[in-house]
């Protein structure tokens, strides 16, 4: 089945030294580009992390850090990848909560924005885990009745990933064959950031999803409290975070001047 696209999706994986959002590095990553044409160009990338790569986390993927040493670093790489997503959606398995997070990570530290208000994202493992409740070994399996070989290689993972969601699409005729339909049917709860310290009341404004300040709407708290913007600028948040915290103080300080 060919997907029914408007614009080019990118499907992707990462493969890190770990899972934490804000201090995690990226040691591979696979896209997979596919065109509304049904052309399809892949390149996968080995990416020196600049850090040590932990033993339990390199027995997951087998990447060592002998094997990144004299790849480039992501800061190199960062422009010829923004080149080939910036003007796609994105596809992942669990993407939403953890690649797309730590790719815009990476993007903001190399000095390249990342945002996705031009764009949606499907994430495969979210249409998986509510018609099915398994993972990506088990849906390349149950779908596509396939062994995934090289598991938690970027570049296997990737196309399994896309083998996946076209299975799905001629599997169930609930789904769309619709981007827009598959990033609504594959969202959680919606935030402002991609790690959900922000996400919206009832009426579409952002509060705070932790702490002390939870529930209540950001735009109140800064200006009740004027030290917690630096406190959080200067705490352990993404940075795709912060920037989100920097637009919304931004806004309100330009709607007291108009």
């Amino acid at each position: 089945m060919q997907l029914n696209l408007t614009k080019p999706i990118c499907f992707f994986d990462l493969e890190t030294t770990g899972i934490n959002i804000s201090k995690d590095r990226i040691v591979e990553i696979s896209i997979l580009k596919v065109f509304p044409d049904g052309k399809e160009e892949q390149k996968t990338w080995l990416v020196n992390p600049e850090m040590s790569i932990p033993k339990e986390v390199i027995a997951i993927h087998g990447i060592t850090n002998e094997k990144v040493a004299n790849e480039p670093t992501f800061k190199e790489l960062a422009r010829e990848i923004n080149n080939m997503i910036k003007d796609s959606d994105l596809g992942g398995f669990n993407s939403n909560r953890f690649d797309i997070p730590l790719l815009a990570e990476e993007m903001l530290r190399a000095e390249l924005d990342f945002d996705m208000k031009n764009r949606v994202s499907v994430d495969v493992q979210t249409i998986f885990h509510k018609m099915e409740q398994r993972t990506l070994v088990a849906a390349y399996k149950f779908y596509c009745d396939k062994n995934l070989e090289d598991a938690h290689s970027a570049e296997a993972d990737t196309n399994a990933t896309f083998e996946v969601l076209k299975a799905q699409l001629s599997k169930y005729d609930e789904l769309e064959n619709d981007t827009k339909f598959l990033a609504q049917f594959s969202s959680r709860k919606k935030f402002a950031d991609f790690a959900g310290f922000i996400t919206y009341n009832k009426d579409g404004e952002e509060c705070f999803s932790f702490g002390k300040h939870k529930n209540k709407r950001v735009l109140d708290v800064l200006e009740q409290e004027p030290g917690y913007f630096g406190w959080l600028l200067n705490a352990d948040f993404p940075l795709y975070t912060k920037k989100v915290f920097t637009a919304i103080k931004l806004r309100a300080f330009n709607n007291k001047l108009e």
